[in-house]
């Protein structure tokens, strides 16, 4: 019988809730040990969860011979700096998004995932989302001819959340950028690659954390029109359009469980339900690459990961966005 990759949880908040039911779901995986903080935190969590051991300290998970590989979901101003000591603990190493808060950060993971041969990926869950997937080898194929436009969206109204919590505290790395924008941007960079040009506008709070980002990705022949806000509740759907027609991802479209496809006005639709929420793809990844003894996905590698968090650090640059820990 195959044995199971060993999981840990290092950061036990909601986010961490889902991938533990998720990862219930996967066969050749199980949860062996969770880290908090707070013990009492970590104990509730593992018997919810039936991990068998749970750590009142982060250091005490890193150095558990239990742990195959770590799963950071801790806030994103510590995602770096947990990686790196997990992976110089000799821990794989599965990273909530965004992997690092700026470009410098992110090639100082990849390097301590290269300097000590452990396996790295940013856990940026919607690139292994069946539909996103199956729309992107579609648009690939030319089946909507050539892309020229590309539309995506995600807010939720958040300034009513506690001002020292994640979202709206800049010593966290707070706004809407980092948490939700990463998302359309994702999309814009699978979709289309590297923009010659980025154009980008943001509201701010008196704090100085950003609330609202429209941005204009600017191709030779296409432009992507992408925002990301915490000041309302928007559509979240993502439409690409081509010149022989156009595909729309379902609300909420990070996480779609189906896509339409529309050709000469006819509008089909197709379901593509994930698993569980949507995590498991995500883990099915880290364990076909760890099964074939690989150091980064080929779906969502290191270099993607620098692009990604570049392209996002230039829309900071635009706006003058630097958080009070940057300097």
């Amino acid at each position: 019988m195959e044995e199971k990759i060993r999981w840990g949880i290092l950061g036990l908040g909601k986010i961490a809730h889902s991938f533990a039911r998720d990862l219930q779901l996967a066969k050749d995986g199980v949860l062996t040990a969770v880290a908090s903080r707070s013990l009492e935190k970590a104990t509730e969590f593992g018997k919810e969860y039936r991990a068998e051991f749970a750590y009142g300290s982060y250091e005490e998970l890193l150095g558990s011979g239990a742990v195959d590989v770590v799963y950071i979901a801790t806030p994103h101003t510590s995602h770096a700096a947990w990686s790196i000591k997990a992976m110089e603990h000799g821990k794989h190493v599965l990273c909530e998004k965004p992997m690092g808060v700026n470009a410098a950060e992110v090639a100082q993971m990849i390097a301590a995932a290269k300097s000590n041969g452990v396996f790295l990926m940013e856990a940026l869950w919607s690139r292994f989302n069946p539909s996103i997937r199956k729309v992107k080898s579609l648009v690939d194929e030319g089946a909507i001819g050539e892309l020229r436009y590309l539309r995506a969206d995600f807010g939720f109204y958040a300034l009513d959340r506690d001002p020292a919590g994640r979202l709206l505290n800049p010593d966290l790395a707070g706004g809407s950028l980092l948490d939700i924008g990463i998302y359309p941007v994702f999309l814009a960079y699978l979709m289309m690659g590297q923009p010659q040009r980025i154009q980008s506008a943001v509201k701010t709070l008196d704090t100085g954390v950003e609330v609202q980002a429209a941005m204009l990705f600017d191709y030779p022949k296409s432009q992507a029109l992408l925002y990301s806000g915490l000041t309302s509740r928007t559509e979240m759907k993502a439409e690409l359009s081509g010149t022989a027609g156009s595909f729309y991802m379902h609300p909420r479209w990070h996480e779609a469980q189906g896509y339409s496809r529309e050709i000469e006005g006819a509008l089909e639709a197709f379901e593509l339900p994930t698993l569980g929420k949507g995590y498991t793809h995500e883990i099915a990844e880290v364990h076909s690459c760890l099964k074939a003894k690989k150091r980064e996905s080929d779906l969502w590698t290191h270099r993607n990961s620098l692009d990604l968090i570049g392209l996002l650090d230039t829309i900071r640059e635009q706006n003058g966005l630097v958080f009070p820990f940057e300097g």
